[in-house]
């Protein structure tokens, strides 16, 4: 990296850099506080402190999506359905920037780390001018979504489910990237308890505006597939008004004179692009594999899809909090990286590994014994919205229940249901290696390891096999052709574990950082 991007000279900037100094002091100030209050560097304490909001943060947005999908298999069975390819299509869409903007959590983490809290605050303006910018463009698909959909061949219901749902989430995309961005201030730093309360007020929003705008109550019309697509969109623009009003507080404006650092920096731009843009085009292949994927469980079959969409969401139930230790594992290894002690970040990763491990070996059991406690809420709605069509015999009052025909007999989507979460049990231990070594690495810099992975891995042990074995049965062999898809998903998966994990093992992350050498804690010269 250039040394164009340290901070100025005092001859040049003498304020700033005294603000800094400033900054800086205030933060060795509290230091030998915040250890006694953290614990031991590398230790369970200090991982818990951060990785326990972030896990229940990321649990109120699994909610929130477990939230939605009942919901909508109250709905009807073509609104599930259809919800997770728009879903997944839209996340296509939203991952390259979505993992750009995201990534400023390494770089909040690392500057902190080295003690530069003005370059913090940077960073973050940076990233909320991409992801406005990037979420204006992608209101653009919306209207090519008749086009997208009716190409990828679903049936005739989820088609026009699928079209109306990702006409209007693509309007929510900047709120969704804004709030994402705003949140690296706080997650960077492991303020994450803010985070948590941000996230789940947001995720309580949405599930009451979700029932009242996709059935409709009061004054609100029942809207259907749309009222989802924008309950969660409001959720995040109050995310969006939450996190500003957090950034007013005294640490924010004095600290790290966050509201002084608003202009456009060139070099920490390019800085982003430069690591966050790999990690982005990562998320988008990883993103791409699936929305593919799911785009040939639909060619099997409607009630097939339905059954994988169901079987995913309650994955999230496991993968979300997951994600909330990578976070926090990123964090950490970034804090340690602009501290230079990649050692100790060593020790957190492994710990974080432990409680990731924990987590989803607990719900692999679940999923194996008690599925049926996990899909009650799904039948208990859709048999309740069903019963009428049973008890009278009559279309008609179907669709002034749902709006739509009559949903299938939900018993024959649970049992296929069933089978799947035994899949979701066994790949998801190795999806918390993934998890957790592939968020190390890219919180150090390796990013572009981890695009060529998530490339080879995506669409050559996910996509390709799961096309060539529908070519190969046709219809008419629905088992068969859902089984191997998803014996090509666990591969992919368990695949990815084992890579990252030989990567970290490797170490040479451990030389690698997204800010200056000279700008690392401990590495400046007079």
């Amino acid at each position: 990296m250039s040394e164009t991007s340290s901070v100025p000279p005092v001859s040049a900037e003498p304020s700033l850099l005294s603000a800094e100094t400033s900054a800086s002091s205030g933060i060795d100030a509290v230091e030998s506080t915040e250890f006694r209050v953290k614990g031991v560097p590398g230790g369970y304490r200090e991982l818990l402190i951060i990785a326990v909001p972030m896990i229940l943060s990321s649990g109120t947005q699994s909610l929130m999506h477990v939230i939605d999908r009942v919901y909508l298999t109250w709905h009807s069975e073509a609104a599930v359905a259809a919800a997770l390819p728009a879903g997944i299509l839209f996340w296509s869409c939203l991952s390259l920037p979505f993992g750009v903007v995201s990534y400023a959590n390494a770089f909040v983490a690392q500057y902190d780390g080295a003690k530069q809290p003005g370059r913090a605050a940077s960073c973050v303006w940076q990233a909320a001018y991409f992801a406005v910018a990037c979420g204006l463009i992608l209101i653009v698909p919306a209207y090519w979504s008749d086009w997208l959909f009716r190409g990828i061949g679903h049936g005739a219901a989820v088609q026009e489910l699928e079209i109306e749902y990702f006409s209007w989430i693509c309007m929510g995309a900047a709120p969704a990237l804004l709030s994402t961005a705003l949140s690296c201030f706080f997650s960077g730093r492991g303020q994450t308890l803010l985070v948590l309360a941000v996230n789940a007020s947001s995720m309580l929003l949405n599930a009451v505006l979700d029932y009242a705008m996709i059935f409709g109550w009061g004054p609100i019309p029942a809207m259907g597939m749309a009222g989802a697509a924008i309950a969660t969109n409001l959720a995040n623009v109050f995310g969006v008004v939450c996190f500003i009003a957090l950034l007013t507080r005294h640490d924010a404006r004095v600290t790290y004179s966050f509201w002084k650092h608003w202009r456009f920096d060139r070099i920490l731009m390019r800085d982003l692009f430069k690591f966050g843009g790999p990690s982005g085009l990562q998320m988008f292949l990883d993103v791409a594999g699936f929305a593919a994927f799911m785009v040939i469980i639909g060619w099997i079959g409607q009630r097939e899809l339905a059954a994988t969409n169901i079987a995913f969401n309650l994955n999230t139930l496991a993968f979300i909090p997951v994600i909330g230790v990578g976070i926090a594992v990123s964090t950490l290894v970034g804090q340690r990286i602009g501290e230079g002690r990649p050692d100790i970040a060593e020790k957190s990763v492994l710990k974080g590994f432990v409680l990731a491990g924990g987590i989803m070996a607990l719900f692999g059991a679940i999923y194996v014994l008690t599925p049926q406690i996990l899909l009650a809420p799904y039948e208990y709605g859709a048999n309740r919205h069903a019963a009428p069509v049973a008890m009278e015999g009559k279309v008609e009052i179907a669709e002034a229940v749902a709006g739509q025909p009559p949903p299938a007999d939900f018993a024959q989507v649970r049992s296929v249901v069933i089978l799947l979460l035994r899949f979701v049990a066994i790949y998801s231990f190795f999806d918390a290696m993934a998890i957790i070594f592939g968020s190390a690495i890219r919180a150090a810099g390796d990013t572009v390891f981890s695009m060529l992975v998530t490339f080879a891995c995506a669409w050559g042990l996910l996509v390709l096999p799961t096309y060539l074995t529908w070519t190969y049965f046709g219809k008419g062999h629905e088992s068969e052709l859902l089984f191997w898809s998803w014996i090509w998903c666990s591969t992919y998966v368990t695949a990815l574990g084992f890579i990252y994990y030989a990567r970290f093992r490797g170490s040479r992350w451990k030389t690698m950082s997204v800010i200056e050498p000279e700008e690392v804690f401990g590495g400046a010269t007079a």
